[in-house]
């Protein structure tokens, strides 16, 4: 069964591993990665990456890519949406935090964050416009 706006928004904001796509090299299929992402409804949907990483790079070729969310209990739910990006920008340690506060305890999300600060390459903000929405609860698993 379709899911109203509401149901696919509040779905789309619980944190869910997503998986984003975006349109690849010529010649290659769309590259698609599991992710965290942030979203709350009515506004824009924002993941944070490398900022030299393969999936920024195809991101600012693209300028849009496609978050998919699901899960199989109680019932097998999915929601997919896909817009232009809105903006990018250096990604801060709040942004960090917030993100990974969705996932971990705020303890192990601080840790994290220290972690990523310390090893990881300097992340971007990629923000997206949710333009195109699919979603569907498919009853009973």
């Amino acid at each position: 069964m379709a899911l109203t706006r509401e149901e696919r928004e509040q779905f789309l904001a619980e944190p869910h591993v997503g998986a984003l796509a975006v349109a690849a090299e010529e010649g290659r299929a769309p590259l698609s990665v599991p992710i965290w992402y942030h979203y709350e409804p009515g506004g824009e949907l924002w993941i944070l990456t490398g900022r030299d990483s393969r999936k920024a790079q195809l991101i600012d070729a693209a300028g849009r890519f496609t978050m998919m969310v699901d899960r199989v209990e109680p019932t097998v739910r999915y929601v997919s949406v896909e817009g232009p990006v809105t903006g990018v920008g250096p990604g801060t340690r709040e942004d960090h935090l917030t993100l990974a506060s969705r996932y971990l305890p705020r303890e192990k999300a601080e840790e994290f964050v220290d972690f990523a600060e310390r090893e990881l390459e300097p992340h971007v903000i990629i923000r997206m416009r949710p333009q195109r929405w699919v979603g569907a609860d498919l009853g009973e698993a």
